[in-house]
Formats: structure tokens, C-alpha cells, sequence
């Protein structure tokens, strides 16, 4: 490979093994909100126990949470590493324009969410009940809306807004960060992003409450069996609704992306030649160096529905928009790696629906009260699947993310800067596949970590019941001190 080639390929490794925590990070701590303020709710009305139940749920998304942050941040320093080590030309180009927005949410994650997330875990038996409440808020709502930042500087590459070009050193500028927050890709994407999160949190959170009630530790009827029944099925709901949004956004998202990059949605669906009433293909095969599929199996008309809401909609092609931007940019070749767009566009849709899906069986199966399984093989084949539940969601974003980024190429930053351009100056391809071998060492070690940590935290079950407490003197210096 060349230089180039490893580069990408660097920072892709990076990109994608950050945004396995990503989406954890950001539904966990909503699930976690969402659940202390049923407790909360509960005890109110004078529903002790189940009061109780909630709130230990909520410690344990929270356990699950802190353990997922904690990872996301020592990721996500390797990739804001990554400009500086092999991208410093680019850098050097888009600093100004996304120098704003890694520091806005450099300071939610290791200030805001950082800050008030330790308040709640620390605080649970020392602040006022609608205090730490409000603390687990603030950290749900701070993911949120860091990721909306940082989704603003992967929005300006789509679709470059609110920027001037310095004549005098050819770098962007930063006109209006307003402008640049609200650029219409980074609103379609948004929302799209959080749905594809909220699926992610709620199949592990579905895969531990599976996991429990089907490895017969808790009776029926038994505490540990109704809170993980009722665990379970959250995260199923979460799931499916996450699911469905990401479908209804998903769609949104593709209007926009076929108005300000339509070669990446002719690339979707490998479409050379503009057509009307354009098709979609569920499979489709063509041999090496051929643009046309010897076997496919097309929806008519989809195509045309998904770029432009009519299923006679005219669809450009590849070779009338390849012409176009030659025309328009330069001699050049335009057209992304078809085959990876094709693909991982299916894989990224068709994933998620099977992750909806089996949330769907599973709130079927579960409906009324109804154990969950009752033949012993059937129960021993779901509970050896249980690992796999938290993944389809995570692969899912991922195809979707790989789709994103390989069907803007060859561009850095849509129609203004080359990926070529950007590469670090005097790199070489032994310096960048050292520090691949490098960060892959890391990132093994970290994968094990937070597996390990949080396979113990499963298996621990739920937390136990924070003991009544009464208010310590004045003079009372007691020790705080983290345990799991």
C-alpha cells in the first residue's frame, strides 16, 4: 500500500473502533436519566419496591455507562491525535473551521459530562433526590449535544458551509459557527445519528436483561427475575423505536445527501446511466470491470423514492455526474469505490432491521407477563446469542459510517479539498503502519479492558440497594471511595 492508502486506512481503524462507545455512551446515559426518574416518579406515588427496582437498573445502566465513557474519551484523544500525526496538511487547511468545534465539545465531554456524571456516582447518597437526578440529566443532555458539535465538523466535509478561503494563505476560514452548526446536512444527520445510538444502548441493554432471565439464576416472580424482565424489555422498545426512527431519518438524510453529493447516491446503488423511475437492488452481482449486474433482484422505482420522494423521479448516474464534475473540478476520476458503497449501504440497512427485528420477537414472546422461553434448547440457542444482540446495532452505525465516508471520495472536504492533499508531508507508509500496528496494540488492550469490566458487571446482576442513610455531622470526614 501507499502512504495514502495506509493513512486512510489508520484513520478508519481509529474512526470506527471510537464509535463503538459513541452511540453507547450517548443512549446509556439517557436510559440511565430516563430510568432514575421512573424511580423517582414511583416513589412518589408510593410504589416502593418497584420504585427500588428502577432505581437499581438505573445504577446499573449508569455502572455500564461510566465504564463506556471512560473508554470513548482515550479513543477519541487517538483520533484528534490523528490530525496532527498524518493528516497535518489537512489540519493545516480546515483548523480554523474545526479548531471551534473539537474544543466545544472537548469541553462538554471532559468538563460537562465528565464533571457531573462523577456528581452523580459520587452523590447518590449525599445530594438531595432531585439534585442527583438532575446530574445524570445534564450528562444525557451534554452527550447530546456534543454530538451534535462534533457532527457539525464531519457535516462542513459533506457539504462545506459558512466558510471563506484566505487568498493569502489558501486556508478556510470560519465565517459564522451558527451557520456552520445549522448546515442542513448536519441537521438531517443529527437525529439520525441519535435513533441509530438509541438502538445501539437498548440491544445490550436488551442482551443483559435476556442473558439473566434465561441463565435461570432469578426465579419467577423472585425481584431479580420482574427487574430484568422489565430490563429486558426496555431496551426492546428502545430497540425497535430506535429502529424506526432511524428508518424515517435515515430517509430524510438521503434527499439531503442526494441534493449536495448525488454521486454518493448513485454509487449506493451502483446506477451508471441517469434514470427515471430508478430501482433498487436487495442483491445484485456483476463480474470484475463490468458496470452492469449480471443478476440482481430490484425494487422498482425505490431509488428514485429514497433520493427525491417520488418513485418517478429522475436518478443521475455515475457517468453523467463523473462528466459533470471533470467538467466542473478538473481531470480526474470522481466515482467512489462502488462495490464498498453498494454494500455496506445494504449491510448498514439490512442489520438494522434484523437488530429491530429481534427486538420485536422479543417483546412478542414477552407479551402479557409471558416467560420468555420455555423449551430448553430453544432457551440455550438464544442464550448462546445474547453476545451477538448489542452488536448488530454497533455494525449497523458502522456500515453506515463507511458508507458515508468512502462515498465522499476522492474528496476530504466535498468539491474544495482532495483526500490526496491532505496527508501529512514527509510521511512515510513504514512511519503510518508502525503507529497503526501501534494503536491497534492500544485499542486490543482497550477492548479487553471494557469487555472484561463489563462482563463483570453483568454477571454481578443488579446493585444493591443504597442503604438509608442519615445525615452526617458537621464534622463528619468520611471517606468517599469507588466500588463496583
Amino acid at each position: 500500500m501507499d502512504t495514502e492508502l495506509l493513512t486512510r486506512l489508520q484513520f478508519a481503524v481509529t474512526t470506527l473502533y471510537h464509535y463503538l462507545f459513541v452511540p453507547l455512551s450517548i443512549s446509556l446515559s439517557l436510559f440511565a436519566a430516563l430510568l432514575q426518574t421512573a424511580s423517582a416518579v414511583l416513589a412518589r406515588r408510593g410504589a416502593a419496591e418497584r420504585a427500588g427496582t428502577f432505581g437499581r437498573l438505573a445504577l446499573l445502566t449508569g455502572k455500564l455507562l461510566m465504564v463506556t465513557f471512560a473508554v470513548g474519551v482515550v479513543t477519541g484523544l487517538v483520533q484528534e491525535f490523528q490530525f496532527g500525526l498524518s493528516w497535518s496538511e489537512f489540519a493545516r487547511f480546515y483548523g480554523d473551521v474545526f479548531g471551534p468545534t473539537l474544543a466545544v465539545e472537548g469541553m462538554l465531554a471532559f468538563f460537562l459530562e465528565a464533571t457531573f456524571l462523577g456528581l452523580w456516582w459520587f452523590g447518590r447518597d449525599r445530594l438531595p433526590g432531585a439534585v442527583h437526578l438532575a446530574t445524570i440529566w445534564v450528562v444525557a443532555v451534554g452527550t447530546t449535544i456534543s454530538a451534535f458539535v462534533i457532527l457539525a465538523a464531519n457535516s462542513f466535509m459533506q457539504n462545506p458551509v459558512a466558510y471563506t478561503i484566505d487568498e493569502a494563505t489558501g486556508r478556510a476560514r470560519l465565517g459564522s459557527f451558527r451557520d456552520l452548526l445549522l448546515n442542513e446536512v448536519n441537521l438531517a444527520a443529527f437525529p439520525h445519528t441519535l435513533a441509530g445510538a438509541v438502538m445501539a444502548g437498548g440491544a445490550l441493554v436488551m442482551a443483559v436483561g435476556v442473558w439473566h432471565l434465561l441463565r435461570g439464576g432469578h426465579e419467577a416472580g423472585s425481584e431479580g427475575f420482574a427487574a430484568f424482565r422489565t430490563y429486558s424489555r426496555f431496551g426492546a422498545w428502545a430497540t425497535l423505536a430506535g429502529g424506526a426512527l432511524t428508518a424515517v431519518t435515515g430517509d430524510l438524510l438521503g434527499k439531503v445527501i442526494t441534493v449536495v453529493q448525488p454521486m454518493k447516491m448513485a454509487a449506493a446503488e451502483a446506477l451508471y446511466e441517469t434514470t427515471t423511475a430508478a430501482p433498487f437492488s436487495i442483491f445484485a452481482y456483476a463480474p470484475p470491470g463490468s458496470d452492469r449486474p449480471t443478476f440482481s433482484v430490484e425494487v422498482p422505482g425505490l431509488l428514485s423514492f429514497l433520493a427525491k420522494g417520488s418513485f418517478t423521479a429522475e436518478v443521475s448516474g455515475l457517468k453523467e455526474l463523473q462528466e459533470s464534475y471533470a467538467a466542473q473540478f478538473g481531470p480526474g476520476d470522481y466515482t467512489p469505490w462502488i462495490p464498498v458503497a453498494f454494500w455496506s449501504f445494504r449491510l448498514m440497512i439490512g442489520v438494522g432491521m434484523l437488530a429491530a427485528a429481534v427486538a420485536l420477537v422479543h417483546l412478542w414472546v414477552t407479551r402479557k407477563g409471558r416467560p420468555l422461553a420455555v423449551d430448553t434448547r430453544l432457551a440455550s440457542t438464544v442464550l448462546w446469542s445474547v453476545p451477538v444482540l448489542p452488536l448488530l446495532p454497533l455494525a449497523a452505525n458502522s456500515f453506515g459510517w463507511i458508507f458515508t465516508e468512502t462515498g465522499r471520495q476522492p474528496w476530504l472536504v466535498f468539491g474544495l479539498y482532495r483526500t490526496a492533499d491532505g496527508v501529512s508531508p514527509g510521511l512515510t507508509a513504514g512511519e503510518v503502519a508502525l503507529s497503526l500496528i501501534a494503536f491497534t496494540a492500544v485499542y486490543g488492550a482497550l477492548a479487553w479492558a471494557w469487555t472484561l469490566l463489563v462482563t463483570r458487571l453483568v454477571r454481578a446482576g443488579l446493585p444493591a440497594a443504597p442503604a438509608p442513610r442519615e445525615r452526617a455531622a458537621e464534622d463528619d470526614d468520611t471517606d468517599v471511595a469507588l466500588t463496583y
